[in-house]
């Protein structure tokens, strides 16, 4: 369904607070669960750590599962560009070879507007809030739906009719299915958020 969104709030699922490098996010999230989850199962007592470019990677041999930590994510998030908005890939890896997950930081800042879009796949989106406050639209009809290029995937439009408002606030998680229009209609700042994409088409290059 191209409706077929929902929002949740870990802050009221799990009770500690995460700062890294000094900077608070204020999110309960532990992000490694949530990977592990869209990944595969859980890993065993004797998982071994390696590190893939500058990220510590938690990995079990036998259950291939790894795990981005809360300091990289803090990290990789703080690093992305203050004056566009950035949507950058941390972890992409291969779930059974059938299809692939991935782990991108955004940063939104309030003063560069971005309209409306719909991506033409089957890749799910996940976000969950890391900071700040906005509204997102989800679901209804595209107004003057246009494809940026001959090959892109993703149609842009000017606005959203019959859709679903929400205010999200850091802790939220939203699934939002491929062909879904979303659109963050108000910022009220700047805003910091993880996407998590299940890509059962095996179009994410692994990382």
């Amino acid at each position: 369904s191209k409706s077929a969104t929902f929002t949740l709030n870990l802050r009221q699922l799990q009770g500690t607070t995460f700062t890294g490098d000094g900077h608070s996010y204020g999110h309960s999230l532990r992000v490694r669960n949530i990977l592990a989850c869209l990944h595969t199962p859980s890993g065993g007592p004797h998982a071994e750590r390696r590190t893939a470019d500058r990220f510590s990677v938690t990995r079990d041999p036998g259950r291939r599962t790894d795990a981005v930590t809360a300091v990289d994510i803090a990290t990789f998030i703080n690093a992305l560009p203050r004056d566009a908005v950035s949507d950058r890939p941390i972890r992409v890896v291969d779930v059974t070879g059938d299809y692939r997950v991935g782990v991108y930081g955004v940063f939104r800042p309030e003063d560069v507007v971005g309209g409306p879009n719909l991506h033409q796949v089957s890749t799910t989106e996940i976000y969950y809030m890391l900071e700040g406050s906005a509204t997102l639209v989800t679901g209804g009809t595209m107004v003057n739906a246009t494809r940026p290029s001959a090959n892109s995937t993703s149609l842009r439009g000017t606005a959203i009719e019959g859709g679903v408002s929400r205010r999200i606030v850091p802790g939220d998680v939203i699934v939002i299915p491929g062909h879904t229009p979303h659109w963050w209609s108000e910022l009220e700042g700047d805003i910091s958020y993880l996407i998590f994409r299940a890509d059962p088409d095996n179009r994410l290059p692994i990382r």
